[in-house]
């Protein structure tokens, strides 16, 4: 029907403008491309209220969260722009001459179309996955963008193969030829998608793990994972961008383990004089005893020295701390001597994750140490200030 309206109109303007002929044909095609173009355009604003009054409605009736996410990214808004192409493409034939030229325009355009509705369409997919708890431990971005790619390379293809009046399959064939060229040129490109395919099947990185990769001076959050790239929000707030392929290459940690666990390490030492250390006597038997925490646990034997009770009491106060994870791993050990005394280390996990609380309880327990460790008989080792090495010298030479 509409091209037997268009023929109509043709005829008339070519009758109307008949001389000179090129006049009137000139006449005649612009004003049936003027007509065609007010109907393209009525038919997208008849097209556009139907599919917004029909969403309207779905979205009144349904119960999916979905919906909303489709509506969101313009999804359907796209499918009233193709109704016009289409009526392009068929009213196309009656302009004779101009035909080739209106279809290959015309399919041209409602390939960008097409691909601006799978993209529309793979944003509202990630949009709505991002709804369930899954998507924290498998983000599906990086597929989507795959999906994008290989859809705008085969409608790139399609477009050239329309432009040049082609069949695709042509083009296709010479695909593999300029592959290697293109391996080349995209190497950085190639190697991200690889690798962040790799990270979200292998499942070595999720959206909210904390890493560290002082490489690229990382230290925080995972916040986004997408094809090419991996970003970090940094405990200072900064942000890090890190190449996905640079997470396969090179080696990077991932603290997920501690937070799955509930605790967080403290792995701190303290360096004691060696000149401090001495066997207990009866006194210092008493004294310790005397002491809450060592009232049952330590006898009087004379090999029994002031270290070894240190360390018994500060494992039984990280017992008894109500803050150390008591589920995992805890120890007070001795660390090779070295110049500047014996190491004793603790090694214990924090209840709390958050960074503040974690560092405080840190501060707690060593600030403990120093302030109980002279009840012992130990000293912490220090350097000599500048100061106390004066008071030496003027004590040796006055």
């Amino acid at each position: 029907m509409g091209g037997i309206f268009i023929q109509y109109f043709k005829n008339l303007f070519i009758d109307t403008f008949a001389q000179p002929l090129w006049v009137s044909t000139l006449a005649a095609y612009l004003a049936v491309f003027c007509i065609l173009l007010i109907v393209s355009y009525l038919s997208f604003l008849i097209a556009k209220k139907i599919v917004r009054i029909f969403v309207d409605r779905w979205l009144k009736k349904t119960k999916h969260k979905w919906a909303q996410y489709l509506v969101k990214c313009k999804v359907f808004e796209q499918t009233a722009k193709v109704v016009p192409l289409l009526i392009i493409l068929a009213a196309a034939p009656y302009l004779a001459e101009a035909q080739p030229i209106v279809e290959r325009v015309a399919g041209i355009v409602l390939l960008i179309f097409i691909a601006k509705g799978i993209n529309a369409l793979m944003e509202a997919a990630d949009d709505i996955y991002k709804t369930y708890e899954v998507s924290k431990e498998k983000p599906i971005q990086g597929f989507l963008q795959v999906i994008k790619i290989a859809s705008y390379v085969m409608i790139g293809i399609l477009i050239v193969a329309i432009v040049i009046g082609t069949s695709p399959l042509v083009l296709l064939s010479g695909i593999g030829a300029m592959a290697a060229v293109f391996s080349f040129i995209f190497k950085d490109t190639i190697l991200s998608l690889v690798a962040g395919v790799l990270l979200s099947v292998n499942d070595m990185l999720r959206i909210g793990d904390w890493i560290e990769m002082p490489a690229y001076g990382a230290n925080g959050d995972v916040v986004e994972i997408t094809m090419n790239t991996v970003k970090v929000k940094n405990f200072d707030l900064t942000i890090t961008t890190i190449p996905a392929y640079a997470l396969i290459s090179d080696s990077f940690k991932n603290w997920r383990g501690i937070i799955e666990s509930g605790g967080r390490r403290i792995m701190r030492s303290v360096s004691i004089d060696l000149d401090s250390i001495k066997i207990c006597d009866d006194e210092m038997h008493e004294r310790f005893q005397s002491i809450p925490e060592l009232k049952d646990l330590i006898e009087k034997d004379k090999s029994l020295t002031n270290l070894a009770v240190f360390r018994i009491y500060l494992d039984e106060y990280l017992k008894r701390h109500p803050m150390i994870h008591q589920n995992i791993i805890q120890i007070v050990r001795q660390l090779p001597p070295t110049t500047q005394g014996v190491p004793l280390e603790v090694y214990a996990f924090s209840k709390d994750l958050d960074w503040v609380n974690y560092e405080g309880l840190q501060a707690e327990i060593f600030e403990h140490i120093f302030a109980v460790i002279s009840d012992f008989d130990l000293k912490i080792f220090q350097e000599p200030s500048a100061e106390a090495l004066r008071k030496v010298a003027d004590a040796r030479y006055s």
